[in-house]
């Protein structure tokens, strides 16, 4: 393509923006990841060295010896996979019927829906609600208040609106029933939408910590998202993970490095996870954005 002068000017600055933004984002995060394989006495007085005799990787041996971070990722895992199997269920099973021409009562479910995005009870009656549902303290107090986004399901239905009226009137013919065009026709060609509806619940739910400290009590059942806060923030580094016999200048040391080493951790299953569902990203994330 020809473009001109002032066409050219402005993809330059778009291109240098991008370059820029992208370094923004990268640095803090390359610091993070060399700075926990760095000795923790080189990290405090040189900062980020790239000499080979100054990295380590005793902040990831002592996460690994440490029970409560293991417990806390198994438990992430947990509650991050049931809260987006849950959030599917809820949010495909609530848009494919208000997608349907001649449902009765879609504009006012609708509705109704709509003004739950918009007003809340608020943080104590729905901790009253868990309460008297006796989901306190278990998993279920994570999994399942949350799971119905008024959010997702208008993404479904919007996609589900998009799907062909044509294959379901054939598959009517033929004599298929509506439980059969759905799991035989919809489901197959919804795969996108599914897969970016559980993207998002999952890595909501993996980067949550504020519902687990509310509803649970038992240390146990934290999160590796609670376990990382004393870490984080409240700096409490667990004497097991480094040993009795340090110092205190020792122990605030090794808190520094198991800190980063905390922070990768906690990012490696969703930059596993993301290369799988990126091409159903690119497709679920265009929802209604071409008629």
């Amino acid at each position: 393509m020809n473009y001109s002068k002032k066409d050219r000017f402005l993809l330059m600055i778009n291109k240098y923006v991008l370059i820029i933004a992208t370094l923004i984002i990268l640095l803090p995060l390359l610091y993070v990841l060399l700075a926990s394989f760095l000795e923790p006495n080189v990290l405090l007085s040189k900062g980020i060295s790239f000499n080979p005799d100054d990295w380590s990787v005793q902040g990831y041996v002592k996460i690994l010896q440490n029970e409560a971070i293991i417990r806390g990722f198994f438990y992430s895992i947990l509650y991050s996979v049931g809260f987006a199997l849950s959030t599917v269920i809820v949010s495909v099973l609530a848009a494919y019927p208000l997608s349907v021409e001649g449902f009765r009562g879609t504009k006012v479910i609708m509705i109704f829906f709509l003004i739950t995005m918009f007003f809340s009870g608020g943080l104590i009656p729905t901790y009253l609600v868990v309460k008297d549902l006796g989901m306190l303290n278990s998993i279920w107090a994570i999994i399942l208040p949350g799971a119905i986004s008024v959010w997702n399901i208008i993404l479904a239905r919007t996609y589900f609106k998009a799907i062909p009226k044509e294959l379901q009137e054939a598959a009517k013919i033929d004599g298929a029933s509506d439980l059969l065009i759905f799991f035989k026709i919809i489901l197959p060609l919804s795969k996108p939408i599914i897969f970016v509806l559980a993207l998002y619940a999952f890595v909501g739910q993996w980067n949550s910590y504020f519902d687990a400290m509310i509803y649970l009590e038992d240390a146990k059942l934290h999160p590796l998202q609670l376990v990382l806060r004393s870490i984080l923030i409240q700096n409490e580094v667990q004497p097991g993970m480094i040993g009795d016999q340090l110092a205190m200048a020792e122990l605030k040391k090794m808190s520094e490095m198991i800190k980063y080493s905390s922070i990768i951790l906690s990012s490696l299953p969703l930059i596993i996870m993301y290369p799988f569902f990126q091409k159903y990203f690119e497709k679920g994330v265009m929802v209604g954005s071409i008629k």
